[in-house]
């Protein structure tokens, strides 16, 4: 499945940025690297480039995995200037060694992908908000072959509601409401994934006959009344699936929630935005993650952090001689928005300077 979502994702870039803007190169840009494994073009990239998803320009051309010139681990890569000083990367042989135990073979090795789509992979598939219309109107769980809560691997489960056989389901829990944290507008419920299923007899409502799915991995209690949904396990990417930066949209999002449910967190960190394809994010879509600077008073004392700053001094501060300083926002990140639904969304975190935090504020670079 994943080296079908890469060809899809390679296949699509190639043709995106014919029309890009000049390149600029990092000033402490390496002259030469040596590939490694577990390296992407977009980490490689982001060492020579202040805007990373142009690396196709930089590379100039397309890793197609029919490419002879395909980017592998112990490749050395350097930085150099054509004819028209435009900068671009070129790369030598892979760096294959011989042992006495086993020789090393060019087939046996995997080139570096653009994303970690381990990453990736489970999230197209599964991650979801659930909306009213979901709750509402998808089949929903009955029971099962046995009076368990603990339904195990391989268990039957029926359904109020048709299903098609041979189809995979994912079955979902509703979790809470989610709220936009700035207007607090109901965005939909958070879809907890119990389990995944396989259609295997379409039911009758009109006879109150039930469908019957077979359980293919059970993750937790699977309850009456929870939900399924279609799913397509080994689905490629659509079509209109590109890697770019969202430059010419005034949109300003927040982060929801992060996978882990943690407040801070790191690289490759899945998150949930408030704003979906109703405020026009689309797949594929690069945003910065920035963060508002604390708020600083020049007091008569001297500069003071407005958090440090006593409930005292809140109450008896002169507004007219202690003026707050407008502190600067800073670039702290980049995410990529992979999923999109009508007011949410899902983004991967593909770099950060510190820790990101659930307050942080994301717009375009």
């Amino acid at each position: 499945m994943l080296k079908k979502i890469l060809i899809t994702i390679i296949c699509l870039f190639s043709t995106m940025f014919a029309l890009a803007d000049e390149l600029q190169i990092k000033e402490d840009a390496p002259k030469t690297y040596v590939v490694v494994k577990g390296d992407t073009l977009w980490d490689i990239s982001a060492m020579f480039l202040n805007e990373p998803w142009l690396w196709p320009k930089l590379w100039r051309l397309n890793p197609d995995i029919k490419n002879p010139h395909l980017i592998y681990p112990g490749d050395e890569l350097r930085l150099v200037y054509d004819e028209n000083g435009e900068p671009m990367l070129v790369k030598g042989k892979p760096a294959l060694k011989w042992s006495p135990e086993k020789r090393k073979k060019l087939k046996d090795q995997n080139p570096i992908t653009i994303l970690p789509l381990e990453h990736l992979a489970p999230y197209l598939n599964y991650s979801t908000v659930l909306s009213k219309a979901d709750l509402d109107e998808s089949p929903h769980i009955l029971g099962g072959d046995e009076k368990y809560k603990s339904n195990i691997d391989g268990a039957l489960l029926y359904v109020k509601g048709e299903v098609e056989i041979g189809q995979n389901y994912a079955i979902y829990h509703q979790g809470d409401e989610i709220r936009d944290p700035e207007s607090n507008e109901f965005l939909g419920y958070q879809a907890i994934l119990v389990g995944t299923a396989l259609g295997l007899r379409t039911g009758n409502d009109e006879t109150q006959q039930p469908s019957t799915l077979s359980l293919q991995k059970a993750k937790r209690e699977i309850r009456a009344g929870d939900v399924i949904i279609p799913v397509n396990e080994d689905q490629l990417l659509p079509s209109f699936y590109s890697m770019k930066a969202a430059l010419d949209k005034d949109i300003q999002a927040r982060m929801i929630s992060s996978h882990n449910l943690a407040r801070e967190f790191g690289k490759f960190e899945v998150v949930l935005l408030n704003k979906g394809v109703s405020a026009d994010i689309a797949m594929g879509d690069i945003y910065s993650i920035n963060r508002q600077s604390p708020t600083v008073i020049e007091t008569k004392n001297g500069p003071v952090y407005e958090e440090d700053a006593s409930s005292w001094y809140r109450l008896t501060r002169d507004s007219e001689s202690d003026k707050n300083v407008e502190m600067p926002i800073e670039k702290i990140g980049h995410l990529l928005v992979f999923k999109v639904q009508e007011k949410t969304s899902f983004a991967i975190v593909l770099s950060t300077v510190k820790s990101v935090k659930i307050e942080d504020l994301v717009t375009a670079p």
